[in-house]
């Protein structure tokens, strides 16, 4: 179960290497008809069938989004950016699409130091055929682990610990992926959770002064946030709001 979590989890950044891979066993055939070959390529010792390796892309490119989204920093970005347009109570600006894209680029800027030790320790030597498809695994597995250490609460780890009923570790590497990405998930939750309270302070404080303004003035016909909402709008743009949360959320990440 440990092998099988620790090689989808080093699968995703090797998937260029295996479409390269592939492209050089794979000789198409004559005429219009499809040929699959499911004996080993290139009669190299070891070397996975060209079917089986097919299929695996295909299993790999099915949980891709999901490796994607809650292994890496998307998560507490995403989630803090939806806590910040819910404070400003501007509804739908800035759009869905455009926050995601915008999620999706940081995260790229965050993740960038960990899959570049992924490419040039496990990606590069691989296509150069320099190691095997496991030890490309091993090599692609240890900066993620590392990656996911490093932002994952001890006590969010010591729980899935216990709960799984698993030995206590003596060393990171004593750890399996099954307890450690449950643990990361729920930390980045926690921590998301934490920067949007801090975030909705100052917002909170504005709506609960504006109400008191209106109430004493006799008009509680009209509802709060359409006269805050202006004034969070420009306190969050002279206060240069996008620049300090972006900021203080790539510095969150170790």
């Amino acid at each position: 179960m440990r092998t099988s979590a620790r090689t989808i989890l080093a699968g995703l950044v090797l998937l260029g290497a295996q479409a390269a891979a592939w492209a050089q066993t794979v000789v198409p055939a004559a005429g219009p008809s499809l040929t699959v070959n499911l004996a080993p390529g290139g009669g190299t010792d070891g070397q996975i069938a060209t079917g089986l390796q097919l299929l695996a892309l295909m299993t790999l490119l099915t949980v891709a989004p999901a490796l994607v989204i809650m292994l890496t920093s998307f998560t507490r970005i995403i989630i803090v950016l939806g806590f910040v347009r819910r404070a400003l109570s501007t509804q739908e600006v800035p759009p869905t699409q455009v926050l995601i894209g915008l999620a999706l680029f940081l995260t790229f800027f965050v993740m960038a130091p960990t899959w570049n030790a992924v490419q040039n320790d496990a990606l590069k030597p691989y296509l150069a055929g320099k190691l095997s498809m496991q030890d490309a695994f091993t090599k692609a597995e240890a900066p993620v682990r590392e990656f996911l250490f490093e932002n994952t609460r001890k006590t969010d780890l010591a729980l899935f610990i216990r709960i799984s009923k698993t030995a206590r570790p003596q060393s990171k590497a004593d750890v399996p992926d099954s307890v450690l990405v449950p643990s990361f998930i729920v930390s980045e939750f926690q921590t998301a959770f934490l920067i949007g309270f801090i975030i909705y302070i100052p917002f909170l404080i504005i709506d609960m002064v504006v109400s008191s303004v209106l109430l004493s003035m006799g008009m509680m016909m009209l509802p709060p946030v359409i006269v805050s909402l202006p004034f969070k709008i420009i306190l969050f743009v002279l206060v240069d709001g996008w620049g300090l949360i972006i900021g203080s959320l790539i510095r969150s990440f170790h």
